[in-house]
């Protein structure tokens, strides 16, 4: 059963901004104290990640932030976050590169990037799994449509292009586990609810502390935030963020491809070609994006 029920959460989305800071505020002391202050901010240089580190250090400045330097940042965000103090830097064991040849690229969705791993790693023991991401249809017969691999996609099976969604799992999350593990900290994150039906369920799974898990414990206090409230915050304190927002509406890794082709031209490699044509020319030429974004039919 959720913890929070949808409604709850279009009640919470929809407080004005004062209310959502002290709710927020709130969240952020429980974890602090519950953890007797051995917690840190997962911090990307990202406006969502700004506002929360504010937050936080506005009742707790001695929590320190931990950026992730992948090496897929925008230059403009890199810069940015060295101008913010009490920042660890860690980076991952293993480059991107190494990533799309052993794993394979990010492209389309975390979902059908999964669904086409799947079936491009055939073995005796998956055979019901690609069965299931085929046809649709799981070894009980039943029709699980969500689990079936979107038809236009399936001609990457074949491709001889890799696909995976495995990248952010060894560029990203292994970092922070490793900092964890190593101090025993435990993480608070800007994530919006809105920003995807996985984080919108993760919020309803486990609200904004979530104190029980035993496997993955996470704050996420600011997750009935909206965009709208990010940019009203800054402006309320004056807050800046990173350059890189002057031409992105949002600051992901540079490189990655996934949700590509539902943006309207210019999309992100089109800007990427105009403002840092040096990463276009490594990533499109040298890391061998620009094939994946001919196979899907994107421009470039």
């Amino acid at each position: 059963m959720p913890k929070i029920e949808v409604w709850q959460l279009k009640q919470r989305q929809g407080l004005p901004l004062n209310i959502k800071e002290r709710y927020t505020e709130r969240s952020i002391i429980d974890w602090y104290n519950f953890y007797s202050g051995q917690v840190y901010v997962s911090f990307s240089g990202g406006k969502d990640s700004t506002v929360l580190l504010h937050q936080v250090r506005k009742y707790r400045p001695d929590v320190p932030a931990v950026f992730c330097d992948t090496g897929l940042e925008h230059p403009q965000i890199r810069d940015y976050v060295k101008r913010v103090e009490n920042v660890i830097w860690m980076k991952p064991r293993i480059s991107f590169n190494k990533v799309i040849d052993i794993y394979g690229y990010p492209a389309i969705s975390k979902k059908v990037a999964r669904f086409i791993r799947d079936m491009q790693n055939p073995t005796n023991r998956n055979w019901n799994t690609r069965n299931l991401r085929l046809t649709g249809y799981n070894r009980k017969g039943i029709f699980c449509p969500s689990q079936k691999c979107p038809k236009k996609w399936l001609k990457f099976v074949d491709s001889g292009i890799k696909i995976s969604e495995q990248c952010c799992d060894f560029m990203k999350k292994e970092p922070f586990h490793r900092y964890q593990k190593e101090t025993g900290r435990f993480p608070i994150i800007g994530v919006l609810a809105e920003e995807s039906n996985m984080r919108e369920k993760q919020y309803l799974n486990q609200g904004c502390n979530a104190f029980e898990s035993k496997t993955n414990p996470i704050s996420m206090p600011m997750a009935f935030w909206t965009t709208k409230d990010i940019f009203s915050y800054r402006d309320k304190y004056r807050l800046s963020f990173s350059k890189a927002y002057e031409t992105e509406s949002s600051t992901g890794c540079m490189f990655c491809m996934f949700g590509v082709h539902l943006e309207k031209e210019p999309n992100r490699f089109q800007r990427m070609k105009i403002h840092n044509p040096k990463y276009y020319d490594y990533c499109i030429n040298k890391l061998g994006c620009g094939k994946v974004l001919n196979f899907m039919e994107v421009k470039y």
